[in-house]
């Protein structure tokens, strides 16, 4: 409803006015009706109008003074102009005002109904202009991350250049600039006490203020990676120490620490897809270097890169030995895990690798629907007890036991009646995962009502039916990925994803990285 003022001195033409106007039917409502420029004046500066409707002639405050003060208090309102008096001098001037319209006293209701019709034409307009340009100014950050986050994720030669490298300003980068990768650390542990919606509000507020104290800092050139991820291009010298200050001053606002991976400087626009690449492993190193700190991609040597490879490797093999209960597997990648952190420079980084390795085995669990403090009986303060062990014998002792326990725990659940059943919904939904597959459809094929079976599959699961079975295309999409040579339409089809941009989303939201980036890593 589009807010009308009345302002007339001559009472029976405004009560006229109030009561033989459609206004409900124009769209249209009747904030109030006054006798005199005084009283309409007031109420212009408590109540935001649209539309003025006022005789010229009135006292002490004509109608003319009346618009022009209105119109400086509001500058988009419209006015009409009522008058008994064919004075062209007051056209001309109420023409200078923009008025909408000129009516005449005695006046025809149907004349001033189509003066109204005329200005809500043109308040429709206005407000379809504002819409649109509020839009676009809403796209525009989204489309900037969009178009930087493919200049990193990309090769040069796949993302559309002149036009947007113009739009954004990224012909006028200060070369050189490293990528800055950065990534909050332990968000499941540090906001445990937090449900997952106020996680994602604690998260989502964290990167909100961040990228406001950037700016502030005319540090422009920033996007989202991923829900932990976010990616910068800085100069080394100054925009770092800037980007160091704005982060240390956020770590007193928020309980967790931030690392950060930094690329080698480039020159070129064409450089930056590979500078990425470097910020990325750089920041997959912190499981040596720990965490809360900048690790430069020139300081990382070569064998640890070599070792961490070697660990992704070990880690999948022992989670699944531990998911399917091979309990000589799970020895055997222990003393793998262990061989591996024997060459390890410090006690400092081997406790890394160890905490690493059990957010790692808490990843595994959450996206396989289950926790690793509630299956395993720890408590998150128990986890203290890594950096007062004396050597990686103890370390090791310490996590064999987490293991085998964990294992078993799935193994014995797995087991129970109602573990057998649900685990029997899984292995028929595991091989039929390229289907479009719906809890109607296992009630259907198990003969129970979706209702119940979906209470069921939650209470043995601790998630739900449809948040399970993402999981499990995700992990099959992985497994693809890593050990096989399909197409990534391919694998999208066989984890039952016909939409490509959906999978890879999905897929992303879930690693952190779009399947072809997590093929390049580690197939």
């Amino acid at each position: 409803m589009y807010k009308v003022l009345l302002a007339d001195d001559e009472i029976l033409d405004l009560e006229g006015m109030k009561r033989f106007i459609p206004w409900e039917s124009l769209g249209m409502s009747v904030v109030d009706s006054v006798n005199n420029g005084f009283a309409a004046y007031e109420v212009l500066e408590k109540e935001d109008i649209d539309i003025l409707v006022t005789d010229i002639r009135m006292p002490n405050m004509t109608g003319l003074e009346l618009a022009q003060k209105a119109i400086e208090i509001q500058e988009d309102i419209r006015v009409i102009f009522v008058s008994g008096y064919e004075d062209f001098g007051y056209v001309k001037q109420a023409i200078a005002l923009n008025a909408c319209s000129y009516v005449l006293k005695p006046m025809d209701d149907q004349e001033l109904i189509e003066a109204l019709h005329k200005v809500r034409r043109e308040l429709d307009k206005s407000k379809e202009h504002q819409l649109t340009e509020l839009a676009y100014k809403q796209m525009v950050p989204l489309v900037k991350n969009q178009y930087l986050l493919q200049l990193l994720e990309k090769p040069y030669e796949a993302v559309p250049l002149e036009v947007l490298n113009k739009e954004y300003k990224l012909n006028e980068i200060a070369w050189p600039v490293c990528v800055a990768l950065l990534e909050i650390d332990d968000v499941s542990w540090k906001l445990n006490q937090l449900d997952e919606a106020d996680q994602e509000d604690v998260v989502d507020l964290f990167f909100s203020q961040l990228h406001r104290l950037l700016a502030e800092q005319n540090i422009d050139y920033v996007c989202k990676v991923s829900d932990y991820r976010m990616a910068m291009l800085l100069d080394e010298k100054n925009e770092k120490a800037i980007a160091s200050r704005i982060l240390e001053q956020l770590k007193d606002e928020f309980p967790f620490t931030v690392t950060v991976g930094l690329s080698s400087p480039v020159s070129r626009l064409m450089d930056l897809h590979p500078s990425y690449r470097e910020a990325v492993s750089a920041l997959d190193h912190k499981m040596f270097y720990g965490k809360g700190r900048w690790i430069p991609y020139a300081d990382v040597p070569s064998e640890d890169i070599k070792d961490a490879e070697n660990l992704y490797i070990r880690l999948d093999s022992l989670l699944s030995a531990m998911t399917n209960y091979e309990l000589v597997r799970i020895h055997d990648e222990l003393e793998e895990l262990l061989l591996l952190a024997s060459s390890l420079r410090s006690k400092f980084t081997i406790q890394n690798f160890a905490m690493y390795i059990v957010l790692k085995l808490d990843d595994h669990l959450h996206n396989n629907n289950e926790n690793l403090f509630k299956i395993s009986g720890m408590e998150l303060k128990n986890l203290d007890i890594l950096l007062q062990f004396e050597t990686i014998d103890d370390i090791f002792s310490w996590l064999r036991r987490l293991v085998f326990e964990i294992s078993e725990q799935l193994h014995n659940k797995k087991q129970s009646k109602n573990g057998r059943l649900i685990q029997e919904i899984i292995e028929d939904v595991s091989s039929r995962l390229h289907e479009n597959i719906t809890l109607r459809d296992i009630a259907n094929r198990f003969s129970f009502s979706p209702n119940y079976l979906g209470l069921l599959f939650k209470e043995e699961t601790g998630h739900n039916f449809s948040d399970y079975v993402i999981a499990m295309r995700m992990e099959k999409a992985r497994d693809l990925l890593r050990n096989t040579k399909l197409k990534i339409y391919e694998i999208a089809s066989q984890t039952g994803y016909q939409y490509l941009p959906y999978f890879s989303r999905q897929f992303k939201e879930t690693y952190g990285m779009t399947p072809l980036e997590y093929r390049r890593k580690f197939s």
